[in-house]
């Protein structure tokens, strides 16, 4: 048996031979970089749907993988009110009041000069600055109020699964980028070990073939390949769940080994990406809710657009009669404008550093159950498919090594 070896490993078609492992590490390599290609891209579908073609796992299921996170992962780290109070609510007052402060007198003009433009322009100065002085020494206490009771009813003012789902279906791009910014290197490892792992079936193969070199072996082999480095890479990632020693090792699935720097990595993104302030006002003022949330901003504003000082510039530019019209335009420009505040990036990222290390410090002690939740569902879902793709190609692989090279 052993001259067998040598012979066939040192005789002139030795290469041939050799190149057995050669390809089997190329073709488990190549069929698990495949896979996560497809895993992510394309976008859109290409092709003639539903069948002759192919979107990427995760676009195609975009809805789905949203609803997962929020179920999952951001259900089980706070609640939405908790969130909006981590966000230090007397900061998001003051910086709206200082917002809107410097534009009193560009708001006021805007719906005045819409009601009535020539009887505004005509206006005495004094009596405009009487009613942009009046409208400013009662903001502080509409932005600290309105905001206050936002908190209060935050959970009735938005739907935090909506929003989401929303926005990553609108933006593909970045559901894949939450998923593969969290699981950047285990998708490194599924490439990299298919090599690995096709190599060392490839000497089994080689060995089989210097024995028995029947023609269904290669493409035999090809299959098993492309089927197996796949799935053992998933199981090197996620299993064992839970840590256990052998001597010195600790053994567990190498991403739940990483949870607290996934834990890191997930919570930057999510605050600064998904969950914002920013995105929250938008979801509120143009959401399934937003009448809730209107009613709200007017029941605020009613104090101001009440006042005498409010009357009496009705009487003088659109009259008695106007006077509802003019409260309306008033109501209309304040809700208009209600999201101008957040577009801000600065302030943004601000208030999500205060959340994400809320959400880092409660991900960290998720249990490896719940943990493998935020990544697991990005291979599951028609992943049959992705493995026999694998197989399908290793099997090409080895009938075109049967073919060109034996």
């Amino acid at each position: 048996m052993l001259e067998v070896i040598i012979s066939s490993l040192t005789g002139p078609d030795a290469w041939k031979f050799y190149s057995i492992p050669l390809i089997a590490a190329f073709v488990g390599w190549f069929t698990n970089w495949v896979a996560i290609k497809l895993t992510f891209h394309p976008l859109e579908f290409i092709g003639k749907p539903p069948l002759l073609g192919w979107q990427g796992i995760i676009p195609a299921k975009v809805e789905k993988m949203a609803s997962i996170v929020v179920d999952q992962t951001l259900s089980k780290l706070g609640t939405l009110d908790e969130f909006f109070q981590e966000m230090e609510p007397e900061k998001i007052a003051h910086h709206v009041h200082h917002f809107i402060d410097e534009r009193i007198e560009t708001y006021t003009d805007e719906v005045m000069q819409e009601k009535n433009a020539v009887l505004w322009a005509n206006l005495p100065l004094k009596i405009k600055q009487r009613l942009y002085a009046r409208t400013r020494k009662q903001l502080p206490e509409l932005t600290e109020g309105l905001v206050k009771d936002i908190g209060t009813h935050i959970e009735e003012l938005v739907d935090l699964k909506h929003m989401i789902v929303a926005q990553m279906s609108s933006d593909k791009a970045l559901m894949n980028k939450v998923f593969f910014e969290v699981g950047e290197k285990e998708f490194k490892f599924i490439i990299s070990s298919g090599a690995l792992f096709g190599g060392l079936f490839g000497l089994i193969q080689m060995f089989i073939w210097i024995f028995w070199s029947q023609n269904w072996i290669l493409p035999a082999f090809g299959l098993l390949v492309g089927l197996a480095t796949n799935w053992i890479a998933l199981n090197i990632i996620f299993r064992p769940l839970k840590p256990f020693k052998i001597g010195p090792y600790v053994i567990q699935g190498l991403f739940l080994k990483r949870q607290q720097e996934v834990s890191a990595t997930f919570c930057q993104l999510v605050t600064e990406e998904v969950l914002t302030i920013q995105r929250i006002v938008e979801e509120m003022m143009h959401g399934p809710r937003q009448d809730r949330t209107k009613v709200l901003i007017k029941k605020h504003l009613k104090p101001i657009i009440d006042t005498a000082s409010v009357r009496t510039l009705a009487q003088l530019t659109v009259g008695l009669s106007g006077y509802a019209n003019l409260k309306h335009a008033l109501e209309e420009k304040a809700l208009e404008v209600s999201t101008a505040p957040f577009d801000n990036a600065k302030f943004n990222k601000e208030r999500a550093e205060v959340v994400a290390a809320l959400f880092e410090d409660r991900m960290s002690q998720l249990s490896p159950s719940e943990f493998q939740d935020l990544l697991r569902p990005a291979f599951q879902e028609d992943e049959w498919i992705l493995i026999l793709l694998g197989g399908l190609l290793g099997a090409l692989a080895g009938v075109a090594q049967l073919t060109l090279v034996f």
